[in-house]
């Protein structure tokens, strides 16, 4: 069956799904119900032996499958290389990394220079909060990188296309 990286992750997420599904569900099938009278005569209520056993023979299955499915994707990932030589893993690794060094520009940002006069019972003054960086260039840094990861993004989207047999 041929696949690209995004349909094989799309398939691991339905996996993922359907085990959760039968995880839930198994815990009700788990216990069957019977009612023992005093005189010995049982009446079963409830008999879930038979689809207990269904289930958890699909819960193994499927956490199999998932277990071979994953391995690919990671494979793959640490396969297909980018333009620069980066695996797809390694480019994800630095493209989370340079979001979160995005995301503390755009914090620095918002921060503003400030004065503020302060007066006491017996004395005055102004107390001054200034910036350590040049806005300027912390936004020249953000718009840089902000293109970089741009382009590993594109570059990690054209390399989730190629198909392969899984």
């Amino acid at each position: 069956m041929k696949k690209n990286i995004t349909s094989l992750m799309n398939l691991i997420s339905e996996t993922e799904k359907d085990i959760d599904s039968i995880t839930y569900s198994i815990n009700d099938l788990a216990i069957s119900t019977t009612i023992e009278e005093l005189n010995g005569r049982e009446t079963i209520i409830e008999d879930n032996k038979k689809d207990f056993d269904l289930q958890l023979d699909e819960l193994v299955k499927d956490t199999k499958e998932l277990s071979r499915l994953k391995a690919i994707l990671y494979e793959k990932n640490n396969s297909f290389k980018l333009s620069d030589g980066r695996t797809i893993q390694e480019a994800i690794v630095d493209n989370t990394n340079l979001r979160k060094l995005k995301d503390t520009y755009e914090k620095l940002l918002l921060l503003k220079s400030s004065k503020n006069r302060v007066t006491e019972v017996n004395n005055s003054y102004f107390e001054s909060h200034t910036l350590n960086f040049n806005p300027d260039d912390i936004r020249k840094k953000l718009d840089d990188l902000d293109k970089k990861i741009q382009e590993t993004d594109f570059e990690i989207s054209k390399l989730n296309s190629i198909e392969f047999e899984i």
